[in-house]
């Protein structure tokens, strides 16, 4: 099994170690495992894990969010209720984008204006 450092993992993921300590500590990644020495070895499903959690961050999810989400996959709950999480976050992101684009519409107008 391939095992990467923390500073390997935080190049890979793109984020920063304190983020990966960070993650761990709220719960949503790891347990990490450790070697002898004490030292966090990272593993690809912690690499995955690390992904999903920082596109779900970039996507506008809160802390709170993210550990309800993870409670739902980590529990198995049935399928149902990851997809009503994830579609209830989707609507919420269309609305923001729609939002998005009409700013962007009112900045295109007045740019076309004051030039």
């Amino acid at each position: 099994m391939t095992t990467h450092t923390p500073a390997a993992a935080a190049d890979r993921a793109g984020v920063s170690i304190d983020t990966l300590r960070y993650y761990e500590r709220e719960g949503l990644i790891g347990p990490i495992r450790r070697t002898a020495g004490g030292r966090r070895e990272y593993t690809e499903d912690d690499l995955f894990w690390i992904g999903l959690v920082t596109c779900f961050r970039e996507a506008g999810l809160g802390i709170a969010d993210l550990r309800g989400f993870v409670a739902i996959l980590r529990a198995e709950h049935p399928p149902q209720e990851r997809v009503a999480f994830l579609r209830e976050r989707r609507t919420v992101l269309e609305q923001q984008v729609a939002a998005l684009r009409r700013a962007m519409d009112v900045l295109d107008e007045k740019i076309t204006y004051y030039s």
